[in-house]
């Protein structure tokens, strides 16, 4: 499919050159109505297969989306991209239909005249005001979908987790009994303190810090995220969550799990995709590739930033308590 598409661009290409070819050497000629006629029927027949293409397009490569949402707060998300990818859908079909079959139906024509039409207030307001109201009303659905996904002031027994951010990798550490987290700077880092903790913050003495994430469905759970160089952006992606991590200062976000890592696993989308990708490591000799939540990098931070991956684990609460309670808190790892 790769090689279609590579030929398909060197014809476009080609062909502009051969079009900017003959623009230039019509400088001293005038278009015959034959001309017109064949040009006309060109753009109809490009509208065709425009639409044909697209919506191929939108059918082959289904596949490589995301699947469905696997938080409460993506699910908004959600909902916003698709009423706004519809709304485009919409327009860019009305208009591009209208802009192609009127060049094909106006095409140059032995006898007939364009018609001067000076302007119209009517017209005017009509294509300003209808973009401005369209607009105003999806910068409001934006901002309140925005708003209810950051507010976390009604969060019920949520999960407080740092994510730290370095130059290639990702570290993270859970709140204790306390549900606090221990103040951290840079200047703290030393030996197996590498989040650099501060140890004197009587917060920091239960925090637990982990190499992997877990998280449990149904639950809420605040990441403050921390950088020890330079510009990251931690994102997880399934949960449609994206937060930069600044040098400095101290940024946050928050989600609640609806999905378990095993119910993605057994959706659909996502068999199917694991299918996919599992052929294409196989042509490659790889090994087979199971499906996982992950927390990515998704900003270029360096040579080898596409190292900065964590694996996030969604499971029961009963499973959670298991989990966290074989982790050692700070105390505990600074000790031994």
């Amino acid at each position: 499919m790769s090689a279609l598409i590579y030929i398909l661009i060197a014809i476009s290409v080609a062909s502009v050159f051969w079009q900017l070819t003959n623009v230039f050497n019509l400088k001293n000629e005038i278009a015959t109505e034959q001309n017109n006629d064949q040009q006309g029927k060109l753009m109809f027949a490009f509208m065709i297969w425009f639409y044909a293409f697209m919506i191929y397009c939108l059918w082959k490569y289904n596949a490589v989306l995301l699947p469905d949402a696997a938080s409460i707060e993506g699910e908004m998300y959600d909902s916003l991209y698709n009423v706004t990818m519809l709304l485009i859908l919409v327009v860019q079909g009305i208009m591009q239909v209208l802009i192609f079959y009127f060049a094909y139906k106006y095409r140059g024509v032995k006898g007939r005249k364009a018609k001067f039409y000076v302007d119209s207030h009517k017209l005017e307001a009509i294509w300003t005001v209808t973009p401005t109201v369209v607009l105003t009303g999806i910068i409001i659905f934006g901002l309140s979908v925005w708003i209810d996904i950051t507010d976390i002031s009604d969060l019920e027994d949520p999960l407080l987790v740092e994510v730290y951010a370095k130059q290639f990798s990702w570290e993270a550490r859970y709140a204790g009994n306390d549900k606090e987290l221990g103040r951290g700077n840079v200047r703290n880092i030393k030996g197996i303190n590498t989040m650099g903790v501060d140890m004197t913050d009587k917060n920091a003495a239960d925090d637990i810090p982990v190499r992997e994430l877990h998280l449990v469905k149904g639950r809420p759970v605040i990441f403050k995220f921390r950088s020890q160089d330079v510009l990251h952006s931690a994102y997880m992606p399934h949960f449609r969550a994206q937060m930069n991590c600044v040098p400095g200062m101290v940024t946050q976000f928050a989600y609640t799990p609806s999905k378990t890592t095993e119910e993605m696993r057994k959706d659909e989308k996502i068999i199917a995709k694991v299918k996919n990708i599992n052929k294409i490591r196989a042509e490659k000799g790889e090994d087979p590739y199971e499906f996982d939540f992950l927390l990515l990098c998704n900003k270029i931070c360096g040579a080898s930033h596409y190292n900065m991956q964590m694996k996030i684990i969604v499971e029961s609460q009963e499973d959670f308590d298991k989990w966290i309670s074989d982790q050692k808190t700070m105390t505990q790892l600074v000790k031994k």
